[in-house]
């Protein structure tokens, strides 16, 4: 297994942990959003009677909010992931 140089791995080290912190609230925000649905879905237990094109509504904000929105969240922390190693 190659080994890095002392000041090469002090760099990937703090790399890491510079992307890491910078990757908290992205995860905060996903963990969020999928609290906000649980509760939406507890608090308005009604939402399986509503039907859009035949389909409950809780159905269909469990599968068409979460997703686009980890995307998204998955896209703004890559590039914030990648401005960090230009740095």
């Amino acid at each position: 297994m190659p080994t890095l140089e002392p000041a090469d791995a002090e760099r990937a080290a703090r790399m890491y942990r510079e992307q890491r912190r910078r990757a908290l609230p992205a995860v905060a925000l996903m963990f969020g959003l999928l609290l906000v649905l649980t509760i939406a879905f507890t608090v308005a237990p009604g939402l399986d009677s509503v039907r859009v094109l035949g389909i409950p509504l809780s159905w269909l904000l469990l599968v068409a909010v979460p997703y686009p929105v980890m995307a998204l969240l998955a896209r703004w922390q890559l590039r914030r992931a990648e401005r960090v190693e230009r740095e």
